[in-house]
This record gives structure tokens, sequence and C-alpha cells, in this order.
């Protein structure tokens, strides 16, 4: 479908000599490498792990992100320099003609873009795959930005006024680079395990709501994601006087709310430590028996508690 929105934005291009389009025409090509760049991605991420990759392949899809950033990038830095190579030498007065086809042929090119990015958007979520995602919204943001360039197709038509079109594609350049540095941004944060903290919020919200009694306390949090694949480490403190066989069923209590919460694929380690006397005033279960201290509050297991980078 991109190959033909492309040849469809070429030609429309050829007919009307307009330069937004043009841009746009470029844009697109990239849609076309970003689609075979993300589905060699798909492939690799969704093979089994092995021994040298034991957790799995899903890191690819940060690869692919930043190969996309990369690409939408340098078509930008294009379209920015070929617009103002065009301003320079007043090229920008080439007689333009057939824009209301021009008009016609982008409307169409766009409503099929953002159906299509919406459809993308929702499988790459339900999947947890960064790849679709990404791909998704690149398809959304076109369809914005093809939007805009039609309503100045509209006005150039209406006004003729030829410098609105190298006006609309420094805008849509502009776009294009901010677009193609959020991409790069998010590629980088992954690959270098940037800590998400809407996903660490979103745990720690819900082990609040259905902690056990017997989790007396949980720090270290951590989150790597690999793919759709998330890894999760942590230390909980039990009672001390939990023999091994019961640590291990709090352990497994653990494990299975996390995977309610964020699907199947989840990997939990789980550190266990023993409680001390210092832990009494914050303990919830009040028919412990070797209690040393009365329980004064409920500490609630926020972000800046349970964070790696808390040492309390």
């Amino acid at each position: 479908m991109a190959i033909i929105f492309f040849f469809i934005k070429l030609i429309t291009w050829r007919i009307t000599s307009s330069l937004s389009i043009f841009s746009d025409a470029m844009e697109s090509l990239t849609n076309i490498i970003s689609g075979l760049v993300g589905l060699c991605s798909l492939y690799i991420s969704s093979l089994p792990k092995d021994q040298n990759h034991p957790y799995g392949h899903g890191k690819v899809e940060f690869i692919s992100t930043a190969i996309e950033g990369v690409i939408i990038s340098i078509v930008g830095i294009t379209i920015f320099i070929n617009t103002f190579i065009r301003i320079k030498y007043n090229i920008h007065k080439i007689n333009l003609s057939k824009l209301d086809y021009g008009v016609f042929l982008m409307s169409f090119t766009g409503i099929i873009n953002y159906f299509l990015g919406l459809l993308a958007c929702n499988i790459g979520q339900k999947n947890k795959a960064l790849t679709l995602i990404a791909s998704g919204k690149h398809l959304q943001i076109d369809t914005y930005s093809t939007f805009g360039i039609v309503i100045g197709l509209i006005l150039l038509n209406i006004t003729k006024c030829t410098w609105i079109d190298p006006i609309i594609s420094i805008i849509f350049s502009s776009v294009i680079l901010y677009t193609g540095f959020k991409l790069l941004r998010k590629a980088t944060a992954g690959i270098m395990d940037e800590s998400d903290k809407k996903l660490l919020i979103k745990l720690s919200f819900s082990l609040n709501e259905k902690r056990d009694v017997h989790w007396i306390d949980l720090h270290h949090l951590k989150i790597i994601k690999y793919g759709s694949a998330l890894h999760i480490d942590c230390h909980l403190i039990v009672p001390w006087f939990f023999n091994i066989k019961k640590a291990n069923q709090e352990v497994k209590k653990l494990t299975q709310l996390t995977k309610n919460e964020f699907g199947s694929k989840v990997e939990l380690s789980v550190h266990v430590e023993a409680c001390s006397k210092n832990h009494c005033p914050f303990c919830l279960n009040h028919f412990c028996k070797v209690r040393k201290h009365f329980f004064k509050k409920k500490i609630l297991w926020t972000l800046d508690k349970t964070s790696y980078y808390n040492k309390t």
C-alpha cells in the first residue's frame, strides 16, 4: 500500500509541479523503507531464546526504530535543502497547474493512511510491539502532514500566491525532522535500558492495591523491556521465620500478580530478604506473634520508595 501511495504522490507532483507534494512523496518513500525494516524486525524479535540470546531477540525492535528515525531525519534534511535551493534561485516561481487534482489525490491517500496507522497502533499496543506502534504513529503523522499540504494547496489555488508552496514544504520538513528525533530518542532509551517511569508507576500501583500481608516491603525495583517481553527485578522482604518453601510461595504470588497485569511475557527475578524489628512499625500482618513494635502506618510503594536507586 505504501508503494502505491508513493507512486500516486509522485504522479501528482509531476502533474502539479508542487514542491510540498514532492516533499510528501519523499516522506512516503520512508514509509516503504521503514515497512521493510519493521518486517525484518518483527521476524527477528519473534525468534525464540537461544544460548547466545538468553533474553530473546526483542531488542532488535529498538535497532529497527533507530534505523527508521535516521531515514526520516535524512529525508527531512533533504526536503529542507531542496526547498532552500528553490527559494534562493527563485525556482518557486515555477508555474503550478491542476491543483484541484492534487487536492483530491492527496486527500485520498491521507484518509487511507490514517486508518492504516490506527490499525497498526492498535495491533502493536495489543501485542506490545514497539515496531508496529512506531510505524502506526508514523503513518498517522504522515496523514496530518498530508492534510496540512491539502489545506495549503487549497489556499494556493484560491490566492495564487506561489510563496505558500515552499513555506508548506519547510513546515513539513520540520515536522519530519521532529518525528525522526523522537524515534531516535525512543530507540536510544531502549538500547540503553533507560528506566520506564510509566511502567514502574503502573506496577507500583498494582502492587499497592493487591499486596499480600506477608509482603512487608519491596525495593530495588527495575524493569527492562525486550521487545514485547518484560524482565522485572526486585527485592521482596518477607517474615524472617519463613522457610524456603513458604518464601517461594510468596514469590509465586508476586509473579502471578505481575503476569496478570502485564501479560504472560513477563520474567520476574525476586531476591528474598528477611525482615527485622525495624520493619515492625509498618508491617501489615497484625496477627504476627513475634512483632517487636506496634503498627504505626502503612507505607505506600511509590516510585521513590521502590526504585532501584532508593537504598533505604
